[in-house]
């Protein structure tokens, strides 16, 4: 099975460098990952660095700096420096924060990583965005930033679903200490407690060939750890194994960021 993990942060001012990343690819036998510009910093040299440093194993998702004079243009030098996407920001009324970027990203060949508030992607405004670049692929992030605590019958989360309607749309399956609760007190076997259905209602909705898994590393090691991040989605019942989770854990990504075209 290849596995592409599409959410990592490595950087030499915060988080973890490179190496630790591959290391813990190593260990799970991750086959490349996408590494994402983290929010505040807008040089991505470290990335593409890190890029040519273990070729084909990596992918840069750079960010723009939202008071550059070009944006666009900048957008267009990384895309040409190899950039597979970038990562832009919705405010919590859907509205996009970079705009001319989001219908450049799609003409440059680049998929946006979506972040936002699980708010703003519930509202008419974000659906409307997501309408207007029918060309740009949009990946939203960390289910869609659901965060824990919902209950039966988890109707915002129907609500969420109902982006992939939209044919431009593909999200992010994390580790499920994203959406559910860590014991308090760690017992010997791994488990996660008071897990909502988010998953099974991804599958629905999207298909397996429209979902992909990410990591979150490492602020994964704060929640169930690397490996546990892993394994929740690979084995995740609502996946079926086979063809579901080849999809899920490696296929989808490939498709979206480009991995193994480059």
């Amino acid at each position: 099975m290849m596995i592409v993990d599409t959410h990592c942060h490595a950087s030499h001012n915060w988080f973890e460098p490179v190496e630790t990343l591959v290391h813990v690819m190593d260990m799970d036998e991750v086959d490349s990952a996408l590494l994402l510009q983290h929010r505040g910093t807008y040089n991505a040299d470290y990335l593409f660095e890190c890029c040519e440093r273990f070729p084909g194993r990596l992918r840069a998702a750079v960010q723009i700096d939202p008071g550059a004079d070009d944006q666009v243009g900048a957008l267009a030098y990384e895309a040409e420096r190899g950039a597979a996407g970038v990562r832009l920001y919705t405010d919590d009324d859907g509205a996009p924060q970079q705009p001319e970027l989001w219908k450049a990203a799609g003409e440059l060949g680049v998929a946006v990583s979506a972040q936002g508030t699980f708010e703003g992607f519930l509202t008419d405004g974000y659906r409307d965005l997501i309408s207007s670049v029918p060309d740009t692929q949009i990946v939203i992030e960390h289910f869609g930033n659901a965060g824990h605590g919902h209950m039966a019958p988890y109707e915002k989360y129907k609500r969420l679903m109902e982006l992939a309607e939209l044919p431009n749309t593909t999200m992010k399956l994390h580790g499920l200490g994203e959406i559910a609760d860590r014991p308090d007190i760690l017992q010997p076997d791994y488990r996660i407690e008071n897990i909502p259905p988010f998953v099974e209602m991804a599958v629905e909705a999207f298909g397996p060939k429209r979902l992909m898994w990410g990591s979150d590393f490492p602020p994964s090691a704060g929640r169930e750890g690397y490996h546990n991040a892993l394994e929740g989605i690979r084995n995740h019942p609502a996946l079926s194994g086979g063809e579901d989770a080849e999809e899920v854990m490696g296929r989808t990504a490939a498709r979206v960021f480009g991995f193994g075209s480059k």
